[in-house]
């Protein structure tokens, strides 16, 4: 397995050494006309309104000369191999091995982004990979990845490639997932939800002014209602819930944030509560206490949801999957290294209590 991993990457590399070439833009989706050359981008709640030459907030759709363009297809700034449980993908097929993949760009400008070299980097600035949709179903393939996961930056940014891919991945009997902060509008999202299997969301917060001091100038109230349409759709959700100490930390709004959840996409959607680094604009504020991560998955446990994690904190207890009947651990982890699967048929080998999630690959 190793082996071909190594291989199918290598080959990527050598394919792959055309960097900084001149991307060609390719034909966006969701857009309209709005006057003489100028036209509204209607991918995400943005909808930026763009006069000829000039780019979306997002840096990756542009219009020329009144019509509207995509700078990321097919030139992916990060092709690897992980284990799907650092998407982070808990109730997914655990120990599978995810194909993930990310276009430089973001429609987003969070102060505290983990990956802010890429996600705020232009498409056609950055030294990028060469991969067609069917260069990354085969990779995938080769690779021996059931999944292809779109993440790492904003993958709503990089719509069309993404979607292309899913079409493909589906056809070849791939599973597809996505790392998303949700920030799209409803129809591209349940044309694209076709084709996902699992997504996660970053639910950053849960007021308005949180979202605006962190330097996105977003909204909350369009991401509770992506989350609404993905759970209504079918497709599995988890969210991951980045504790920022003094920022999204106060006790009152995470229990808000927990019974939101619960009343509107019920008691089974895991909740990742993740520890925050010192990254991009927000060096200067100290990691995650753990004790503030343990007082989160208390409150979430309080209120009444099933599946509450803790995350960046390796070796924690709370990394397990615990039975909600019998409480015995069922899925048992270390960082991204599984340690036991306990569960069969989808239920709790112990009381045969039915775990939600994704459990085999059919």
């Amino acid at each position: 397995m190793k082996q071909k991993v190594f291989t199918c990457l290598m080959l990527m590399l050598l394919a792959s050494l055309a960097a900084f070439t001149e991307e060609k833009p390719h034909p966006a989706l969701y857009w309209q006309a709005i006057g003489e050359k100028s036209v509204q981008c209607q991918l995400c709640p943005r909808k930026c309104t763009l006069s000829s030459g000039q780019r979306g907030i997002c840096t990756v759709r542009i219009n020329k000369d009144g019509k509207l363009y995509s700078l990321g297809y097919g030139n992916p700034i990060a092709v690897h191999v992980d284990p799907i449980e650092k998407k982070p993908f808990f109730h997914v097929l655990p120990a599978t091995s995810a194909f993930s993949i990310a276009v430089a760009g973001c429609n987003m400008r969070c102060l505290f982004c983990q990956n802010w070299q890429i996600s705020q980097s232009k498409p056609d600035e950055t030294e990028n990979y060469h991969m067609s949709p069917m260069d990354v179903v085969s990779a995938a393939e080769q690779a021996g990845s059931p999944f292809i996961v779109y993440t790492y930056t904003e993958p709503t940014v990089f719509y069309e490639y993404m979607l292309d891919i899913c079409r493909l991945a589906k056809a070849q009997g791939l599973k597809n997932g996505m790392h998303s902060c949700g920030y799209i509008n409803e129809e591209p999202l349940i044309a694209l939800l076709k084709y996902m299997d699992a997504v996660n969301i970053d639910l950053k917060g849960f007021n308005k002014e949180f979202y605006n001091k962190m330097g996105m100038t977003a909204e909350l109230e369009p991401v509770l209602a992506a989350l609404k349409t993905i759970r209504k759709e079918g497709v599995w959700l988890e969210i991951t819930n980045l504790i920022i100490p003094g920022q999204n930390d106060n006790p009152q709004e995470i229990r808000k944030m927990c019974l939101w959840i619960k009343e509107n996409l019920g008691d089974e959607v895991p909740v990742h509560f993740s520890r925050f680094m010192p990254s991009f604009k927000l060096q200067n504020l100290p990691p995650t206490p753990t004790a503030k991560l343990e007082e989160a998955y208390d409150i979430a446990k309080e209120v009444g949801l099933k599946y509450v994690y803790i995350g960046n904190v390796p070796g924690h207890p709370q990394e397990n999957t615990y039975c909600p009947n019998c409480k015995k651990v069922v899925v048992g982890r270390i960082g991204y290294s599984i340690l036991q699967n306990n569960i069969k048929e989808g239920k709790c080998k112990f009381c045969g209590y039915k775990i939600a999630g994704i459990w085999e690959d059919n």
